[in-house]
């Protein structure tokens, strides 16, 4: 497979800078107004099969794959199955991986952005409902929500505890109910997509700190039902002893960003 160095001009930098990057050649087609974003650690195993899933939904929709540092053939796969694939140097995060296409997308003027996991947990076929919701003019971001409509996700008990205390918390700031916060199905257009590529950007996980402080920053969210699988090889970021370190920093993340000043009225 060839690789190559970005030039300067297509350098990617992010909040936590993971430092020089390398861009794989693929058949992507030209990018329009929509691009999907997936960041991706060691998942040779289902990421052919979510790119696959992902063209037969939306097939004219560019894909860019965050290769984070992996030790497997991710990148591989992933420009085999048609994706533009960006290297971090080494394992960087979630957050800083995903915001690393952010800052894709806002360097090229994308006007709308598509997050979703490379495990296989999101279903395309919600792809275009969170398209449609997105372009509406009063959404800036849409989260997927597993959590809405027939739910049938059957989460672990520590991990569903979670969801429901950081979901309450970011409730009662925003003023409304949050049923998935750490959901990483969601779309953004526009000014949220330069706010996500700016140092406001949690660097770990993106998930209840970051849907609060789109709310003080003005941004109009809100939450739409999606279907999401059982992750096939049961890896998780929120399990094991990753639970306490989540809870620890999403916590403290979130006192962070209250005792933050308050920006004006966008």
């Amino acid at each position: 497979m060839k690789t190559e160095t970005l030039e300067p001009e297509e350098s990617i930098t992010s909040g936590d800078n993971p430092g020089s990057s390398r861009e794989e050649k693929s058949s992507m087609p030209p990018v329009r107004d929509v691009l999907i974003i997936m960041p991706a650690f060691n998942e040779e195993l289902n990421i052919g099969s979510v790119l696959k899933d992902i063209h037969k939904e939306v097939p004219e929709i560019p894909i860019l794959v965050i290769n984070d540092g992996s030790g497997d053939r991710t990148a591989e796969i992933a420009a085999e199955n048609g994706a533009k694939v960006i290297t971090l140097p080494y394992n960087s995060g979630y957050g800083v991986a995903l915001q690393t296409g952010f800052v894709y997308a806002h360097q090229r003027k994308i006007p709308i952005v598509i997050q979703m996991d490379s495990d296989g947990q999101h279903d395309a076929k919600y792809l275009k409902a969170l398209l449609e919701e997105v372009r509406k003019p009063d959404t800036d971001v849409v989260i997927g929500s597993r959590f809405l409509g027939s739910c049938e996700y059957k989460a672990g008990l520590l991990k569903r505890a979670g969801m429901l205390f950081f979901g309450s918390i970011a409730s009662l700031i925003v003023g409304r109910k949050v049923t998935d916060p750490t959901s990483g199905f969601q779309a953004a257009k526009g000014k949220a997509i330069e706010f996500a590529a700016s140092d406001f950007y949690p660097p770990d996980y993106p998930d209840a700190d970051f849907i609060i402080l789109l709310h003080r920053h003005g941004f109009k969210v809100k939450e739409i039902p999606v279907a999401m699988r059982p992750n096939a090889q049961n890896k998780t970021m929120h399990r094991g002893h990753k639970t306490l370190y989540y809870v620890f920093k999403m916590g403290l993340s979130i006192v962070v960003t209250l005792l933050r000043k308050k920006p004006e009225s966008q």
